[in-house]
């Protein structure tokens, strides 16, 4: 018995020292990862200033890192960053957030009269269609040396004076014009996108050649505005509208016409264009005519006047930040095998929207570009060339000087 209470004594006395051995381990093992933590804590730097905060919270606190927070502005702590280097990082963010304004840029190109074909007859030599024959019935040849131009722009319009059918039917005037409905192929791989066909050569072959005309140009998908039609073109986004009109004289119809559908194309459109069939054939200056309706347009709210009819080159004049071109001349045209005066231009403007589709007049640009219509001097072979050099020159200031006593200033 007393050696069985020994034994329960002696196990008793060796659990004893086996718990007091564990407790010793986990005394040491807490101290040690106690001293490693508060080792960490000391090392514990604020976040920079570029890091985002919640709303609402302290950026650190005493128990983040272990001393009093003294501050909360940010410029006041050292955190041991290189300043310029910190000013830098800062400019480069300022920078990358800066939105620049959208701006679209649109350029619209405009020419003369084109008569596609003549009034003689097709055998007769260097007419319109013996030029086509020569060169193959090659479409491409009449544009081929302004192409570039018309390609590179965003709108081509053009005055289409004649109608392109092959009906017999002619009113008796002097002059007829007629051509080929395939004609409509060298509007085509010219890049001309619109026509005017309001003008006195339009129903030269009656009604008949003007609904012929009417169908060649929809089945060649080139628009056309005149005798009631409108032309409307969105182009990234900006819907550009064009008018086109026949007028010889003030009278209260057409006045009341013109306000009508100027008022009317205003609200479906960013911005209008009014194509002008009017003037003195081979004068050089507008008349009275002219002026009232280029101004009473732009009035409406009208942003650019182009006109053609005289078959000469007349001045450019500025209205209210409105440019008006009152006669373009001739272009491509089959009228007349070798006319005196072959000197022409094509009218540019590029204009310039905002997000909004405003147009911002003040960064707006125009641009004249000095052709002659034949590619030689001695004849036309309906070939409308740019010109270069002193003819290039010559053209220019003649331009200027036509555009004097409309007071613009000169194009540069």
């Amino acid at each position: 018995m007393g050696r069985r209470l020994k034994r329960k004594k002696n196990n008793h006395r060796k659990w004893c020292i086996f718990l007091g051995i564990l407790i010793c381990i986990a005394s040491i093992q807490l101290a040690v990862l106690t001293f490693v933590w508060a080792s960490q804590n000391k090392n514990i730097q604020k976040p920079p200033s570029w890091i985002a905060v919640e709303e609402g919270k302290n950026e650190s606190t005493e128990e983040d890192i272990g001393v009093p927070v003294e501050v909360q502005d940010s410029e006041k702590i050292d955190f041991n960053v290189d300043e310029e280097l910190q000013e830098e990082s800062l400019v480069e963010d300022e920078e990358a957030t800066i939105i620049k304004p959208i701006r679209k840029n649109i350029t619209i190109s405009a020419a003369g009269d084109f008569t596609l074909g003549n009034y003689l007859p097709t055998y007769e030599a260097n007419t319109f269609d013996d030029v086509f024959r020569k060169q193959g019935q090659d479409y491409t040849y009449f544009l081929s040396n302004v192409k570039e131009i018309f390609e590179a722009d965003d709108l081509t319009l053009v005055n289409l004076e004649g109608p392109l059918t092959n009906a017999t039917a002619h009113m008796d005037k002097p002059f007829p014009f007629k051509g080929a409905p395939s004609y409509v192929n060298i509007l085509t791989s010219g890049s001309v996108e619109a026509v005017n066909v309001a003008n006195n050569h339009s129903h030269d072959y009656f009604e008949q050649g003007h609904q012929d005309t009417l169908r060649a140009l929809e089945n060649a998908s080139v628009g056309y505005y005149g005798y009631g039609h409108q032309y409307i073109k969105e182009i990234e986004g900006v819907k550009i509208g064009v008018l086109g009109y026949k007028t010889w004289a003030k009278t209260d119809p057409f006045i009341a016409t013109l306000k009508k559908e100027i008022t009317y194309m205003k609200e479906k459109t960013d911005l209008l264009i009014v194509s002008f069939h009017w003037g003195d054939e081979r004068t050089y200056f507008p008349n009275e005519v002219q002026k009232y309706f280029a101004h009473l347009s732009i009035d409406l709210g009208a942003d650019l006047i182009i006109g053609h009819h005289p078959h000469v080159i007349q001045g450019i004049e500025r209205y209210k930040d409105r440019a008006i071109v009152y006669s373009l001349g001739n272009f491509c045209y089959g009228g007349h095998r070798n006319p005196p005066d072959k000197d022409t231009f094509i009218f540019q403007q590029t204009f310039v929207f905002d997000e909004d589709n405003q147009w911002l007049i003040e960064e707006s640009t125009e641009n004249i570009i000095p052709c002659r219509i034949s590619s030689v001097i001695h004849r036309n072979d309906y070939r409308p060339t740019p010109l270069e050099g002193e003819e290039k020159e010559r053209l220019y200031k003649r331009i200027e000087e036509l555009s004097a006593p409309l007071s613009i200033q000169p194009f540069q």
